[in-house]
């Protein structure tokens, strides 16, 4: 095991520095974030330490102001003290790490590592956020033992949601402390580590930069608008939807011009050098502060009548425009889910966008492939770093793979473009991929090699015990994964709840008290569950068919009370949008193990309607569970936030969120790495069951009934009155506040919670057949966003 990492300090208050300490301190690192004294202070600012911290704790608010979210949650800003690097530097002492952060200027650098030699514990690691200075001219003047303690770690920006944590080691770091920080990112953090070699830009910036720099030249020469790049570059090959230059935007065009200027300055020696030229049109952008998203223009901005476009012929900006042979081949490909088929659809067009996309795919392939071993040793490792740092979702030469090895190998050389002798080497021996089922090319011993596994990173499809499921209908399937755990995996669209997922939870539970001592819920894809099947809702309302609606709703409620009352504990593995009835799967399992970057909350307001799985139910359940037997509680303030969490559809935008929100337990667990996520669930699982579970007593619940009512009535009529809610949000709320104060009766005895399911079928239902609720429905099912009154 090695020595953990306790305490860190970050120099630094920027955007990267404060969401570094941000992200330490969602991990539950206790972390010192220093900047410097800001200059011109009076006499009487210069002895006040708060005016001298004033830039570290700008640094710290504008983290827990920011969008998206820097911090889990805002108490995690306790974890970070502010200070500056005049009066500060002693509390390093005490710090297991130390992460620079400051401007990105070798002399600032080089002063502060002097300085900070003095103040460090024996036994510190220094680090660098660089994006690329060299670490020979970084180390300059320093002492063997510092040397030997430093490393560089370039986090990507915002750093909580970026998964890729680039590692560069010096020619004299000490390999135990690199393992000691790449333990520190990868199980503490839940980075993806690429280890990089002390090049310039390393490898994500690298090849992202040369990709987004080769679209904006190709553009230039072929004549082609921003807006055909940006449909051509995006999600048809394999990309988000930014593309280039929106990503430039939301980068920021200084910071995207300086990573630029710095290939092109450093890279005297790259074939390619010029392509990391900034044209001059983008040079004079931000001349004229033109930055993008920071200065709320850049390539795009937003305009009265709309968006807008800069025009690079011009300079000046005109309406977004787009050109019909190049958006016809997009929309073509708008229903192939598949990166793979929709990359190989993409390269065969035969029009305008499928000639500018194999241009500067072929030149990207082609350029990556030369860049090993320059850059790093691994073909995973570029292709890592473009997917957790650039969020693409195949890398380089997977994309390669998925046009054909051999196939893209001829059009390229065809084409003339230079390849690496390594790749033709391939060629001769037979191989037919980089990557070639469980092993991976190894281009400095020309032969393939076993890719390196780590068991708490498989996939289901490695973990489950065979080929053949247990159960299996059109929404989904039950495995056996082993140590006695069953589980339950969606596969409907976007794994949204319908009859077919009721069926398969039923028979989960069935065959895990049978045969199992535990059951997870545990789906891949995108999201979690992003609810119910709208469609099925909408066909039965339109249709009058309030019985087959009535019936489908009970079911979902029965099986969701299944679950929690299971003879053997049930554990939900919730990540990405986990919503409506998303999440009414995870409040009746015994536990949760969610992903850190989970986005839950009960949304169906949204749609007109209230929770009809037992939603309110189990959000009641999970607000009162730990009030003592016998406590005279005034349970109305606990029935006001499920109110309130229900009425105003509130989404948690983090695991911890959630249980702030009482979506989750305090005692559920958050797994950082989402590739952990099938691990640590099912560990979670077999521990509760090692540890003698017995399943919960149903209980019930003294409520505020009629006087709850009312106060919610007049608290949602003086809304109404204010124009802050319509009369259909009005009906809507007014049907909760009915449900989730037991009815009428529910201040006079205990409601059961057979009662409390009774009100909400009932106020589902009812609210289903009102024509506002169904055209809410109807909206979102034509528009995937919420109807807004």
């Amino acid at each position: 095991m090695t020595q953990p990492i306790r305490n860190v300090a970050v120099l630094g208050a920027g955007v990267m520095g404060s969401g570094i300490a941000a992200h330490l301190a969602n991990a539950g690192i206790p972390t010192v974030l220093l900047d410097i004294v800001p200059p011109g202070l009076s006499e009487a600012e210069r002895a006040d330490r708060n005016a001298r911290n004033r830039f570290a704790a700008q640094g710290l608010e504008k983290a827990l102001k920011a969008k998206p979210a820097a911090f889990f949650h805002a108490s995690r800003g306790q974890l970070v003290t502010v200070g500056n690097l005049e009066d500060d530097l002693d509390k390093l002492a005490k710090c297991d790490l130390v992460i620079e952060a400051v401007l990105e200027r070798l002399d600032v650098k080089q002063v502060l590592f002097e300085k900070l030699e003095k103040v460090i514990g024996p036994n510190t690691i220094v680090s660098s956020n660089t994006s690329g200075l060299p670490i020979a001219s970084l180390m300059e003047g320093r002492s063997a033992d510092f040397r030997r303690r430093f490393l560089v770690t370039h986090f990507f920006n915002p750093p909580r949601y970026m998964k890729l944590l680039e590692l560069v080691a010096g020619p004299e770091t000490d390999p135990e402390i690199f393992a000691r920080v790449r333990t520190f990112g990868e199980e503490i953090l839940g980075k993806g580590i690429v280890i990089g070699k002390d090049t310039p830009n390393f490898v994500g910036n690298r090849i992202g930069v040369y990709a987004m720099m080769t679209a904006i030249h190709q553009m230039l020469e072929d004549g082609l608008l921003p807006e055909d790049v940006d449909q051509i570059a995006g999600e048809p090959l394999g990309r988000p939807k930014s593309a280039a230059f929106r990503t430039a935007d939301m980068v920021g065009l200084d910071t995207f011009v300086h990573v630029a200027d710095n290939c092109h300055q450093t890279l005297a020696k790259d074939e390619e050098r010029q392509v990391f030229a900034v044209p001059p049109y983008i040079r004079q952008m931000v001349e004229r502060k033109l930055l993008g998203d920071k200065t709320k223009s850049g390539f795009y901005r937003k305009a009265p009548g709309g968006i807008e476009t800069l025009d690079p012929k011009t300079g000046e900006y005109r309406a977004k425009q787009a050109t019909p042979a190049i958006a016809a081949s997009i929309k073509a490909l708008k229903s192939v889910e598949n990166p793979k088929e929709r990359i190989k659809k993409m390269m065969a067009d035969k029009g305008p966008a499928g000639t500018f996309a194999w241009k500067v795919t072929s030149r990207l392939l082609a350029y990556s492939a030369r860049r090993i071993p320059e850059i790093t040793d691994h073909i995973p490792s570029v292709d890592d770093a473009m997917k957790w740092g650039y969020n693409w979702e195949l890398g380089p030469f997977e994309i390669w793979d998925a046009l054909g090895f051999a196939e893209t190998l001829s059009r390229i050389e065809k084409d003339g473009l230079a390849l690496p002798a390594w790749v033709t080497k391939m060629k001769a021996a037979g191989a037919t991929g980089f990557y070639r089922g469980n092993e991976i090319w190894d281009a400095s011993n020309g032969a393939y090699v076993a890719k390196e596994k780590d068991a708490r990173r498989l996939p289901l499809s490695e973990v489950r015990k065979g080929n053949t499921p247990l159960f299996k209908n059109g929404s989904g399937s039950l495995w056996d994964i082993g140590d006695g755990v069953c589980c339950a995996t969606l596969s409907s669209k976007a794994n949204s709840v319908d009859p077919d997922v009721i069926t398969l939870l039923q028979t989960g539970i069935e065959r895990a008290e049978k045969d199992f001592r535990a059951m997870l819920i545990y789906n891949e894809g995108e999201h979690f569950s992003v609810g119910a099947n709208l469609f099925m809702v909408v066909m039965a309302a339109s249709q009058k068919n309030w019985e087959q609606l009535r019936a489908m709703t009970q079911r979902f409620q029965g099986v969701n009370q299944r679950i929690k009352y299971a003879s053997v504990p049930t554990v939900a593995a919730p990540y990405g949008m986990t919503l409506g009835g998303g999440l009414e799967m995870c409040l009746g399992t015994t536990a949760v193990q969610a992903a850190a970057e989970t986005y839950s909350g009960l949304v169906e307001v949204g749609v007109g309607v209230i929770p009809g799985g037992a939603g309110t139910l189990n959000m009641l359940w999970r607000a009162l569970e730990g009030i003592p037997d016998g406590a005279k509680v005034d349970t109305s303030a606990l029935v006001t936030q499920v109110f309130t969490n229900i009425a105003l559809a509130k989404v948690a935008t983090s695991a911890d969120e959630a249980k702030a929100f009482g979506y989750f337990r305090n005692s559920d667990g958050v797994t950082f790495d989402k590739l952990r996520l099938l691990h640590d669930a099912k560990a979670r699982a077999i521990g509760i069951a090692e540890s003698g579970y017995h399943p919960p007593a149903p209980r019930s619940y003294v409520l505020p009934g009629e006087s709850g009512i009312a106060t919610f009535r007049m608290m949602v009529a003086s809304l109404r009155q204010a124009g802050q809610a319509s009369e259909h949000d009005a009906l809507i709320a007014n049907r909760l506040a009915e449900v989730l104060c037991g009815g009428a009766s529910g201040g006079v005895a205990p409601v059961t919670e057979e009662r409390l399911l009774e009100l909400e079928c009932e106020a589902f239902l009812s609210l289903c057949g009102e024509p506002k609720s169904q055209e809410r429905m109807q909206y979102m099912l034509m528009n995937n966003k919420p109807l807004r009154n």
